[in-house]
């Protein structure tokens, strides 16, 4: 088991690491809209920004991980707000592209540090 730890991707804001590996799997912790700076900075424009440095987070953690996007089997999305669904649907399609890993998709009452959307995914680690 390794744990994974990039610059590129804000450090864990808890007792935690940004991904494990573990048996040829990533597993990421869920990434919000922190700048990957050191500042701990939320980006809080509104929630298309948001997805999309949620999403370049995840993307860096999971290649920091040895895998990527394109191996994600599973992701959960974690929304402060249902209505942004199809906006956030729509960041995550881009993201995607073609590849369409298993997901769930839930809204909650609050995300750390308020943000508005919150991924994690498991993939599989190149080989």
């Amino acid at each position: 088991m390794t744990f994974t730890q990039t610059d590129n991707a804000p450090s864990a804001i808890g007792p935690y690491s940004q991904a494990v590996v573990h048996n040829g799997l990533v597993y990421t912790s869920g990434q919000i809209a922190l700048k990957p700076n050191g500042s701990d900075e939320l980006l809080k424009e509104n929630v298309i920004l948001q997805a999309k440095q949620v999403l370049q987070n995840l993307r860096n953690v999971l290649e920091a991980s040895g895998s990527s996007m394109e191996k994600v089997i599973k992701t959960t999305i974690f929304l402060a707000d249902m209505n942004d669904f199809a906006v956030v649907n729509e960041v995550y399609e881009e993201a995607f592209d073609s590849h369409k890993p298993a997901r769930s998709t839930v809204a909650v009452k609050t995300l750390p540090k308020n943000a508005l959307v919150e991924i994690d995914a498991v993939a599989v680690v190149s080989e």
